[in-house]
């Protein structure tokens, strides 16, 4: 199976990403001063932060700091009273989440979202379904625009497999298949929709260790392939740590630290947030980032 790209659309994130720093200065996402309350308890509060083309960017924070929130806000999912999102250079002050596919922007979140029963392929071609242009009538009758929709999603869905290394199972029900597998299709998913930005909420929750190692590796290679931007969430600080660029760090909704790993590890605000929490790691993974 020939490789073809993904992400038409992640052409603008790895133009920005090689063209120099003048224009990559525009940020491929920009949180601006976003704040969110849940019936008068704040969950964020001015939060702000910036991604660059082709960067990976960990959020993380305690339980209950208002990760998953952000993450919402800026799918779209939660609109925030102040503060706005931006998109590659245009600003949302609410993100239309119905077009957040159409935007360049994909999410994968905490729990698996697979349709059991169906294929890999038919999982992964799924992540296509807001691009068709044919109505019911055309599909049925199989008129020519409906089955130039259905090779061009069965292309892209091959693509999108062979990237990670889903061949193998590719006629099998998804939701037969190991947990770590499962994992790989969801992602494979989220990819196929061609994004520039891609929202990954707490995509290793649940995987041993070896599983872990392999997902990082994908999302590592993804970024150094197609200069995709990556948002994650993610509770292994280990993980974090080594696969990050920058990390922005949230405690009781606000922003309290934002740098590189080695930068977050000497920094006593974020070692006072995670004291007495119980996360796995955390000591050995900060030595290693500050040394």
């Amino acid at each position: 199976m020939q490789q073809t790209s993904l992400i038409a659309g992640g052409a603008y994130a790895r133009a920005l990403f090689t063209a120099g720093s003048d224009v990559a200065t525009v940020p491929a996402l920009r949180v601006d001063g976003i704040s969110l309350s849940f019936g008068g308890v704040a969950a964020l509060k001015d939060v702000s932060l910036d991604v660059q083309p082709g960067e990976i960017r960990a959020i993380i924070g305690p339980n209950g700091a208002g990760k998953s929130s952000l993450l919402n806000v800026i799918s779209g999912l939660y609109r925030p009273q102040f503060g706005r999102v931006w998109l590659n250079g245009i600003p949302y002050s609410e993100v239309p989440s119905a077009r957040l596919a159409s935007l360049g922007v994909a999410r994968t979140f905490q729990n698996l979202a697979l349709f059991r029963g169906l294929s890999v392929l038919d999982n992964v071609a799924s992540g296509l379904a807001y691009r068709g242009r044919a109505g019911v009538f055309a599909q049925i009758a199989g008129l020519p625009l409906a089955r130039a929709e259905q090779r061009d999603a069965i292309a892209r869905a091959g693509a999108a497999i062979e990237f990670f290394h889903l061949e193998p199972y590719v006629d099998r029900p998804a939701g037969t298949l190991p947990y770590g597998v499962q994992k790989r299709i969801e992602l494979a998913r989220a990819m196929v929709a061609e994004p520039a930005v891609l929202l990954l909420d707490e995509p290793m929750a649940g995987m041993v260790r070896a599983d872990k190692q392999e997902l990082a590796h994908y999302i590592r290679t993804l970024r150094d392939t197609y200069a995709t931007s990556i948002v994650l969430i993610e509770h292994d600080i280990g993980i974090v740590m080594d696969l990050s660029d920058h990390i922005a760090v949230l405690d009781y909704g606000r922003k309290i630290a934002d740098g590189t790993p080695a930068e977050i590890a000497a920094n006593e605000a974020v070692i006072d947030a995670y004291l007495g929490v119980a996360h796995e790691g955390v000591p050995e993974a900060m030595d290693r980032a500050a040394n």
